[in-house]
């Protein structure tokens, strides 16, 4: 056997020391008994304080064991490592807590009754009653907010992408960015302004009307995304067989991005679902069951939540968590049937 085959069979040197794969674990076990420790022995009573020293002994570590071991370029990219980690950790935290806190207090009321009975005559300081005419309420409000904004919304950016040149276009996109940012308090002064003109009592489809305003851009400008996304061959290959504009916008880019369209659209219902000002000055909200969203006030599950916890009742509290418990797993469900409906309809690759 010659030399030079001996030379290739031997390990390549190239490749420093490296720390095992466990070693990032460790790392953070040791920084979380030290930051306890410290905590323990300043005194700090509050656990973030001590989440934050954990979090970083835990960068330094990571950095300081990493350069004495494999060096200062791989000890810098463990530092990144670290401090996404740590970024995500205070993100999923707070989160966590949250949701933890609401579903320890929301199951103390939350059941059958509690969701099928509303208010009607109990006060705020008795137990009792329920949601059934806040659910009806947000049901309908925001449906109608979501018949009103996603054929506008989608017809908007199908202009924008497939037709809209010059001046108009950029107005568009311009006031589009601005309603993006319009606080929902804005959009129901709006409505209200109007109904004071005409000398209207508050009703549900005055709400409904709020929070298409809100939802407009979003569904704006997730379809503009969405329809971006086709490819321009899809498009030239109908035009080339002599299709019209109009056809091919609607046999071929439609069909290719309904997945994220029908996303995009989902995603808004759930942001409008929790808005609680515009509800609150244009629908007045009621304790009783009103399933007409076209005259007299009408409840919602934020306005609801908002009167109870503001009553300042034990039992209006419990009932308040319970119906944020309702809403958080409604807003979920939305977000489940999103991420659903974009598996279902995402392009089949071939094999």
């Amino acid at each position: 056997m010659s030399n030079a085959t001996i030379a290739d069979k031997r390990p390549s040197t190239l490749r420093g020391a490296r720390l095992p794969k466990w070693s990032p674990y460790a790392i953070a076990a040791g920084s979380v008994a030290v930051a306890i420790g410290i905590g323990l022995a300043a005194g700090l009573d509050s656990r973030v304080q001590w989440g934050l020293i954990a979090g970083l002994l835990y960068v330094f570590g990571s950095y300081a064991i990493a350069a004495r071991v494999e060096g200062r370029r791989q000890a810098k990219d463990r530092v990144a490592t670290s401090l996404v980690w740590v970024a995500f950790l205070l993100a999923v935290v707070p989160l966590v807590s949250l949701v933890w806190t609401t579903i320890a207090r929301g199951v103390k009321v939350l059941d059958v009754y509690f969701l099928t009975h509303s208010m009607g005559v109990v006060a705020d300081s008795q137990p009792g009653g329920g949601i059934y005419h806040a659910i009806l309420g947000s049901l309908e409000q925001v449906g109608l907010a979501t018949l009103i904004a996603a054929p506008i919304g989608v017809l908007t950016a199908i202009y924008l992408v497939e037709y809209g040149r010059g001046g108009l276009a950029r107005s568009v996109t311009f006031f589009v960015d601005v309603m993006t940012g319009i606080p929902s308090i804005v959009a129901g002064l709006f409505i209200l302004s109007l109904m004071l003109m005409f000398d209207m009592q508050p009703f549900g489809f005055a709400g409904s009307l709020a929070l298409a305003i809100l939802m407009v851009p979003v569904v704006v400008r997730s379809t503009e995304e969405m329809l971006k996304l086709v490819p321009n061959e899809l498009r030239e290959a109908s035009l080339a067989l002599g299709v019209p504009k109009w056809r091919t916008i609607l046999k071929v880019v439609l069909p290719t991005s309904i997945g994220g369209i029908t996303t995009g659209i989902m995603l808004a219902i759930a942001r409008i679902a929790g808005e609680t000002a515009p509800v609150l000055l244009l629908v007045f909200g009621s304790k009783f069951i009103n399933a007409n969203p076209f005259e007299g006030a009408q409840a919602s599950l934020p306005l609801y939540i908002y009167q109870q916890y503001g009553s300042g009742e034990t039992p209006a509290y419990d009932r308040a968590w319970a119906a944020s418990l309702t809403l958080i797993a409604f807003v979920m469900i939305l977000n489940m049937v999103a991420r659903g409906i974009a598996r279902w309809k995402a392009p089949k690759t071939g094999r």
